[in-house]
């Protein structure tokens, strides 16, 4: 399917691995200009080289923290003309929030949901006035269930959610939209490190931890970056013009509501 949207140009925010990077790379298949937003230089470099064989378009690389203002000017920047915005960034470690103190709330509140709407207010005018834009943010399934351990950057992200629920509905007549994608249990390096914490918490080992939680997922095993990729250059597309406001789980069939 072409997606209609080679040319574009997209800021991926978090990017050079896991849920990030698979979004990145289903962006550069479909011909989209990438700006990649990552904090190791040299994984996100790597990530880049591997963009730049993907899409017809070009690549541009932003080192740093996006929650970080100046970090968020170089993105802008890079960009010129924004027509996609991924928001992705790392969410507070799993944690009893017993052991939170004020500074970790703010630092998490700042990352999952300050963070993406400072990049909203600064690409949606421009989007609404060239009559295409797609923003996308990439929450979590702990919207909708909870999660132990992860109240904070569920708390956050929820927050984002509602924040911008009634923005989308103000933007989708110049063809402007604003969708979450909640990964369910995904594949990558948050899970691992929800997995130690699991372990250390209960004392059974990773590998026990691993099989019960993919027990209980009805598709018998984790999500993969590339699927949730293929899912975000979908919204992306211009396909998805009518969805805005919407949530989309991706977690194997694990959250059980029919609604």
């Amino acid at each position: 399917m072409d997606l209609g949207i080679s040319g574009r140009t997209a800021i991926v925010c978090a990017a050079s691995r896991g849920l990030g990077r698979g979004c990145a790379q289903h962006l550069a298949d479909a011909g989209c200009n990438i700006v990649l937003n990552g904090r190791n230089e040299q994984v996100t470099k790597e990530t880049a080289e591997d963009l730049s064989k993907r899409t017809s378009g070009w690549v541009k690389v932003v080192l740093g923290d996006v929650s970080d203002p100046k970090i968020q000017e170089a993105l802008i920047e890079a960009a010129g003309e924004t027509d996609i915005l991924v928001n992705n960034n790392g969410g507070p470690p799993a944690r009893d929030f017993r052991e939170l103190d004020r500074s970790n709330i703010l630092e998490g509140v700042v990352q999952n949901m300050v963070t993406p709407i400072e990049l909203t207010k600064r690409v949606i005018d421009g989007m609404a006035e060239r009559g295409f834009g797609r923003i996308i943010n990439i929450t979590s399934s702990s919207v909708y269930s909870a999660i132990p351990g992860l109240d904070l950057s569920s708390g956050a992200r929820a927050g984002l959610t509602a924040f911008l629920a009634g923005i989308a509905r103000t933007v989708a007549d110049r063809n402007v939209t604003i969708n979450q994608i909640l990964p369910g249990k995904m594949d990558t390096d948050r899970i691992r490190n929800n997995i130690g914490f699991q372990s250390e918490k209960t004392g059974k080992s990773a590998d026990e931890i691993a099989s019960g939680m993919i027990s209980t997922i009805p598709a018998k095993r984790f999500g993969t970056a590339d699927e949730f990729g293929a899912l975000c250059a979908f919204l992306a597309s211009t396909h998805a013009g009518y969805l805005t406001g919407q949530n989309f789980l991706i977690d194997g069939g694990l959250n059980p509501n029919a609604f």
